[in-house]
């Protein structure tokens, strides 16, 4: 196994690493809205919040050797289901036509209060 550290995307907030990286698969902690530099939440709504988080999800696959190509599973925690089709054409805009396999939930609360978290697996 190897540890993967984003050196440009946020710093972790807790006891984990960026991703760790098993064979040929690479999985990816779930990203907030965190700014990179301020380490402060960015984004007034669920859209702008998804477009960071996967813009930050990038960032760590970036260092393991991936990309938004190579992503296999996501795992989409959202505070309110409300903001499901908000997200999901956030969503939709950065993956294109590839099309992960993919988890999404209504969650209670999330770091620092951000409104979507997003984790993924992704193959070398």
């Amino acid at each position: 196994m190897k540890k993967i550290v984003a050196e440009n995307a946020p710093k972790a907030i807790g006891p984990y690493a960026h991703a760790w990286q098993s064979g040929s698969l690479v999985f990816c902690s779930g990203q907030t809205p965190l700014n990179p530099s301020t380490m402060q939440i960015e984004g007034a709504t669920v859209s702008e919040q998804t477009t960071l988080v996967l813009s930050n999800l990038e960032t760590v696959l970036k260092a393991a050797g991936a990309d938004r190509s190579r992503v296999v599973k996501t795992s989409v925690f959202l505070k309110n289901f409300a903001d499901f089709e908000k997200m999901n054409k956030a969503y939709e805009a950065f993956f294109g036509e590839h099309k992960p396999a993919r988890t999404t939930v209504e969650v209670s609360r999330l770091p620092k209060d951000a409104l979507v978290e997003i984790e993924c697996v992704a193959e070398l």
